[in-house]
């Protein structure tokens, strides 16, 4: 009797999976950057050439324009103390939802009043949030001449009364993160020291 060869299963090779390694220098923590300043004074320009960087590196970053903010969260509110405050109320917790999922959030809304921004500080401080303010200080006689949305020229005319800096107050940042004299340096320069403060912190 001739026995019956035995046969052999093939052994199949599975392909062992490449786990991508996280790098020990990536960032991927979030942060709101607030940049408050007089109108014209230049702050959502600099968001937004500082917004390209960040994405060009990958980062996710998002820009809370105050315009919009003004049209699709805080509608109905106008520009008494009371209503700025909430206004500003509104726009740090959208930022620091933001930020506390890994977002740069940029902020390029005036702020005027000094306990605003603080409430707004304490509430990423009380969340583990980075913050950040950054003071535009371009002087208002620079912001007039600039006059983006036409502003300081419709408050000259009689035309707008309540205009920020002119004929309603504004409070200076005492100690911010970091001040920029937009008017003795161009854009990329201004953004490029943000992102300096960004790296500096360990956010970029």
């Amino acid at each position: 009797m001739t026995p019956t060869p035995q046969t052999q299963t093939p052994r199949i090779q599975i392909p062992r999976i490449q786990t991508p390694q996280i790098q020990e220098n990536d960032v991927t923590s979030g942060a709101t950057v607030w940049l408050t300043g007089l109108p014209s004074a230049g702050k959502t320009t600099i968001a937004h050439e500082l917004a390209g960087r960040l994405r060009e590196a990958g980062r996710a970053v998002e820009v809370l324009d105050g315009d919009e903010i003004r049209e699709f969260i805080s509608a109905g509110l106008g520009f008494s103390r009371a209503d700025r405050h909430t206004n500003v109320q509104r726009i740090g917790f959208v930022a620091e939802l933001l930020a506390r999922n890994g977002v740069l959030a940029l902020v390029p809304v005036i702020a005027p009043y000094s306990d605003s921004r603080d409430a707004v500080r304490k509430r990423h401080q009380e969340n583990g949030t980075p913050y950040l303010e950054v003071h535009v200080a371009t002087p208002v006689e620079v912001c007039s001449e600039r006059d983006v949305k036409g502003l300081y020229a419709k408050q000259a005319a009689g035309e707008l009364t309540g205009l920020t800096g002119v004929d309603d107050p504004y409070e200076e940042p005492v100690a911010p993160d970091l001040r920029i004299e937009s008017q003795d340096q161009t854009v990329q320069e201004s953004a490029a020291a943000v992102h300096a403060l960004l790296s500096e912190r360990g956010l970029a």
